[in-house]
């Protein structure tokens, strides 16, 4: 890895992505990935990725042509592997009457009825992603089908899976994608496990990584706990061969996170961000609050994701508009410690010269 020979930065996927630097940023939905998010990480060298997974086709369509009034650079659209559960009306009656006290004491009067979920926002998206030649299409909570990933192929769009153990990666190698992207445990909100319990699938990054590296041909995107220079250069030393970083651009200045969020992971330590299926029904990383808490009795009977996640929709929202953190999702990584509030701009330059400085200190002494 010298300088002289080979920059860092310089391999299969910044050569199949045409990007400069080996940094992905995750594509989270629910409005923290702005176009000017995207569009910012795209111009300064990595993958900037649009979350679109609570978005509507026309919110789909609408934000991907604003990344493109704002880069000519490559970027990404990450999309949610439907998933279809069924609940019955004793649940769904259980689930608002846990909710009713949080739904009061905000002043919200409806109780939301859930109806079942299906692929037709997803398969419209992915006409939107092909129409509008995207060039780069992600996925979470499952794999794509080799179907899927042939009709994005044709399209010449790059497509890149995520798994949250070996036997997940092998199974999106399996179906075609070109890339996956692994998550350690110490990522921040949800996780992409699709195969086994999300208990069994909580493996720190630094096993999960030469591990996967091991079993699959297809390149391996490092995630999870990653902030730094030092965590990019570390993935790259375990055979990843690009780093995905979520919860560092979350307080970035471009990021759509409300602003108690971001100061909620900028005053968090190590300690604090918690397994919680509370919020949506699914397994997530975010800080220790009330409704983690007083919800956590009822966490084994709650309605699966996506129907927990509708449900309390309008308890986070209100709960942000009325100032109340403690009642909002404030999902966050383990490392909070290295959260800074920047320019993404800024936080990719600087990552880019931690790594300089830590392989010219290593060639110096070599």
């Amino acid at each position: 890895m010298t300088r002289r020979d080979n920059m860092w930065y310089e391999n299969k996927v910044t050569q199949d992505l045409n990007i400069k630097y080996p940094i992905v940023q995750a594509g989270m939905a629910g409005g923290v990935t702005t176009p000017e998010l995207v569009a910012a990480v795209s111009n300064s060298g990595g993958l900037g990725s649009l979350g679109a997974g609570y978005m509507s086709s026309e919110q789909t369509r609408e934000s991907i042509r604003k990344v493109k009034q704002l880069t000519n650079k490559p970027f990404g659209v990450n999309l949610f592997i439907p998933e279809t559960p069924d609940i019955s009306e004793d649940e769904m009656k259980k689930a608002n009457e846990w909710l009713q006290p949080f739904r009061e004491k905000l002043g919200i009067s409806e109780k939301l009825e859930v109806k079942k979920t299906t692929a037709t926002l997803f398969e419209k998206q992915m006409e939107i992603i092909m129409e509008e030649r995207v060039p780069v299409c992600s996925f979470t909570f499952g794999v794509p089908s080799k179907e899927t990933v042939q009709q994005l192929k044709t399209g010449n769009i790059m497509v890149i899976g995520t798994a949250t153990t070996v036997k997940e990666a092998i199974a999106n190698e399996e179906n075609g994608v070109d890339m996956v992207v692994v998550q350690g445990s110490e990522a921040g909100g949800h996780r992409g496990t699709f195969m086994g319990s999300f208990e069994e699938a909580m493996i720190g990054t630094m096993a999960l990584v030469p591990q996967t590296v091991d079993h699959v041909n297809i390149p391996v995107i490092a995630a999870g706990g990653i902030m730094d220079g030092r965590g990019v250069l570390a993935a790259l030393v375990l055979g990843a061969q690009a780093v995905q970083m979520g919860t560092a651009f979350v307080t970035s200045i471009e990021s759509g996170a409300k602003e108690q969020h971001k100061e909620a992971i900028l005053n968090s330590t190590e300690e604090q961000p918690v397994i919680t299926s509370a919020f949506s029904g699914k397994p997530a990383r975010g800080i220790q609050n009330d409704f983690i808490t007083k919800m956590a009795k009822h966490e084994t009977e709650l309605p699966k994701y996506p129907i927990q996640n509708t449900l309390t929709k309008t308890i986070r929202s209100e709960a942000a508009k009325q100032n109340r953190p403690e009642w909002m999702s404030l999902w966050c990584g383990q490392n909070p410690r290295s959260s800074k509030h920047l320019s993404a701009s800024k936080v990719i330059s600087d990552i880019v010269s931690q790594v300089d400085d830590i392989v010219k200190h290593i060639e110096t002494r070599g």
